[in-house]
């Protein structure tokens, strides 16, 4: 199950259902079942608390995800940046709708288990990406 959560920010998702839907047709499609998943909105100085709290890492990003998988049921949270999607999709010239996508699909794919840390993981990661958000439409 999906839930939508807002920290620290003003933010009317407005697509729950259809994001769910989408979501799950990720997870099957990766031979996955989708578990609890929280997807939280909020602010760049709640995600950089977030980032210091509990990662030590101190510097804004779009999304912070918490990985609670067990076996092939995916679970965990998303923190995303509604700030920093906002920034990403100015300076990648993309509708901020679909960058908020991106940023989600990009979560739950690295709850599935794929990473962006090498070249080829990126390329790997970009890839998974655009193949889902072209499925989103169909759902």
């Amino acid at each position: 199950m999906v839930s939508y959560f807002t920290e620290d920010i003003v933010f009317n998702f407005k697509e729950k259902r259809l994001t769910s839907r989408w979501l799950k047709l990720v997870a099957e499609s990766e031979i996955r079942r989708l578990g609890d998943i929280s997807i939280v909105f909020c602010s760049d100085n709640y995600i950089l608390d977030v980032n210091l709290k509990y990662l030590q890492h101190d510097y804004f990003t779009d999304i912070i995800t918490f990985d609670y998988c067990e076996g092939d049921k995916i679970s965990g949270d998303l923190f995303i940046s509604i700030d920093s999607v906002r920034e990403n999709s100015s300076f990648y010239g993309t509708e901020f709708k679909d960058e908020l996508n991106r940023v989600i699909v990009h979560g739950i794919l690295h709850l599935i288990g794929y990473d962006d840390h090498t070249e080829k993981d990126i390329k790997q990661m970009r890839a998974k990406e655009n193949y889902y958000l072209s499925l989103r439409e169909l759902v």
